[in-house]
């Protein structure tokens, strides 16, 4: 299921983790060839990412959310 951004968080790893509007969190790593998404590298290109929508594997299981 397709939900938007609403912001972005670090984990414990230091790896960023998309907020979603549903609740949930999602990697959003720079991990080339396999992931090409050089936008999380910066701050511009994150908040260029606000409202996107990607796809929430979570919201496909419900589970439940991770943030309030």
């Amino acid at each position: 299921m397709k939900q938007a951004i609403v912001g972005f968080l670090l984990d414990e790893d230091e790896h960023w983790l998309a907020k979603l509007a549903c609740g949930h969190h999602q990697h959003v790593r720079h991990n080339p060839p396999w992931q090409n998404r050089s936008w999380v590298i910066s701050d511009e290109g994150r908040k260029r990412k606000i409202g996107f929508r990607i796809n929430c594997k979570k919201c496909d299981m419900n589970a439940p959310r991770d943030w309030s």
